[in-house]
């Protein structure tokens, strides 16, 4: 059942506590992640874009993005299985309507970069909001709990941070609109934020997602159109509900459609 307007006012107290302060340099910035972080700007975003603005990204021709084509890419579904305190989570990752989204997801599982890492964000209270979890800097347990939710994913190659842009596609179109969050409530999304979503976590710049992510405890239809969801929890939600701040996760694997993933130069 979709937020009431009451709950929607809560939710907005939550963001507010939950922001997280900005840094000095424009990378550290950037790596500030949460579903929620930019949330307060979220409405004013959403009543100024319009349609036909929404509309006009979508038309994009991808290979005209930066970057684009250097991400990997998941061409159709898999499946991803987190163990977390000895309990799974299956998770069916969508490619097909998030290629670049649920291809960085599952290239991260296939690195291992998952395995390990604690939940840092866990909010229920007073509703059931998100569990956050996925920065890297987390596998370390003497990490300043200060500094979780700020870290990305290291490509060890090159020794930079993997960005990956907003990435959400609209119902009837035929490509995803990159780089702009829009209103979803003109333009509907096709994988919205239903209980059991997964998603990515973001700062303000819509293209700073890197490695964190979150599960949505409820629906939370004001996060559609800004945070771009790849997939859901198809079995072991209860287990997400158990989850609390500082478990981690054992295992990330990928069980089924694993030949999906696509890598520059494959």
């Amino acid at each position: 059942m979709r937020l009431k307007i009451s709950q929607f006012l809560l939710s907005l107290v939550i963001i507010s506590a939950l922001m997280l302060g900005g840094c000095s340099t424009q990378q550290v910035a950037s790596n500030t992640s949460s579903p929620i972080s930019a949330a307060t700007s979220i409405t004013s975003e959403a009543s100024t874009k319009t349609t036909s603005e929404a509309t006009s990204v979508s038309q994009t021709n991808t290979e005209s993005i930066p970057g684009l084509a250097d991400l990997p890419r998941l061409e159709g579904k898999a499946t991803v299985v987190l163990t977390v305190k000895g309990s799974p989570i299956t998770i069916e990752v969508d490619g097909t309507n998030a290629p670049i989204t649920a291809g960085n997801f599952v290239d991260l599982v296939q690195k291992g970069v998952y395995d390990g890492l604690a939940f840092h964000r866990v909010v229920r209270e007073p509703q059931p909001f998100v569990v956050q979890g996925g920065d890297p800097q987390s596998k370390d347990p003497k990490i300043s709990a200060d500094r979780l939710g700020t870290g990305s994913y290291i490509d060890p190659k090159t020794g930079n941070a993997r960005y990956i842009p907003l990435e959400i596609k609209s119902k009837g179109s035929d490509t995803p609109i990159y780089n702009k969050p829009f209103d979803a409530t003109a333009q509907a999304v096709v994988l919205p934020h239903k209980q059991g979503a997964v998603a990515m976590a973001r700062s303000q710049s819509p293209d700073s997602a890197s490695a964190q992510f979150y599960f949505a405890l409820a629906d939370l239809a004001f996060l559609d159109g800004s945070y771009a969801v790849f997939g859901n929890v198809t079995q072991g939600f209860d287990v997400v509900n158990k989850i609390k701040q500082g478990d981690r996760i054992d295992s990330a694997k990928v069980t089924q459609g694993a030949e999906n993933l696509k890598t520059p130069g494959q």
